[in-house]
């Protein structure tokens, strides 16, 4: 006789897009490989610096109980892509026999590409059962800025921290040359895992988050930087992140990684004052990168 768990409907939402650059001096452009409900793009919109802005839609409106969603992103050579969602990702309450929901993204930049991954915050609701697993591989000389925000659950409503658990995995890898072996590797530059369990485990412990009830992560690569170029990237974000903490209110800091890249992380009691921080740091550090700043995704055209 079959579970109960076993007969929840689940869906099964993908999208593969791949961004290209057929012309070295022109415009990146989007083809969509894959497209199946509930994830969708409707269009690529064009941005400077030759580059292609892309929506991630859920047309849910939100991640169901059972969800099980997969993101497949590559970024040609020479590429310049630039993703964000259309709101923040809302982790509907599930119905009690319904399987955990699943993310699984895996974005690939070719070499001399950039992507920017620029997500709004991840809401979780009452009960909430969510993994997320992100995949990020670099070839040489490939950009990355991406951010991530997570929120205490709908504070209007009362539910700060009311979700059952929530696991956030994130792989950072830079494909490098060969060295004196002749083989060329992966080699991972960042490793995030996270599991948070509010029942046992309350985050708002003063032993863990304390009164910083949102967090969010940054993190800025290029392979084939320098390590002292990251070292002055690292000094110039941190004196911007000292210049943004307040205490009891939001606090910033900034960390070289391995190779490739520095992380930013910031934890706030509003989650706005995230979401005011994180376009400074990536501003700062495309500047210094690339020498220029970009410009935040518009949501609305």
């Amino acid at each position: 006789m079959a579970t109960m768990a076993s007969t929840t409907p689940r869906t099964c939402g993908a999208l593969a897009l791949r961004f290209s650059r057929p012309e070295p001096q022109g415009p990146t452009r989007l083809h969509v490989q894959r497209q199946e409900p509930p994830l969708r793009v409707i269009r690529a919109f064009p941005i400077g610096e030759q580059g292609a802005l892309a929506h991630l839609h859920n047309i849910s409106g939100g991640v169901l109980g059972g969800d099980q969603l997969t993101v497949e992103v590559t970024v040609e050579p020479g590429a310049y892509a630039q993703l964000t969602t259309t709101g923040a990702t809302r982790l509907y309450r599930p119905r009690p026999h319904s399987p955990p929901a699943c993310q699984h993204t895996c974005l690939q930049v070719g070499a001399g590409g950039l992507l920017e991954y620029l997500m709004d915050p991840i809401i979780p609701f009452t009960a909430a059962r969510y993994r997320q697993q992100t995949h990020v591989l670099l070839e040489a000389d490939a950009g990355f800025f991406g951010w991530e925000v997570v929120a205490p659950g709908r504070e209007a409503s009362g539910e700060r921290f009311a979700y059952a658990w929530l696991e956030l995995a994130l792989t950072i890898e830079a494909v490098e040359q060969a060295g004196a072996s002749g083989v060329a590797g992966c080699r991972p530059i960042a490793l995030e895992r996270a599991r948070l369990e509010p029942a046992p485990r309350l985050p708002a412990s003063p032993i863990r988050l304390g009164p910083y009830l949102h967090y969010a992560n940054f993190y800025a690569c290029r392979v084939g930087v320098p390590h002292e170029r990251w070292l002055a990237l690292e000094e110039t974000l941190a004196d911007l992140a000292d210049s943004l903490s307040q205490e009891g209110r939001c606090l910033w800091g900034a960390s070289t990684l391995a190779a490739h890249g520095v992380a930013v992380r910031g934890v706030a009691s509003q989650g706005r004052d995230l979401l005011q921080g994180l376009p400074r740091f990536w501003q700062e550090a495309r500047r210094f990168l690339y020498g220029s700043t970009g410009e935040m995704p518009r949501k609305l055209y």
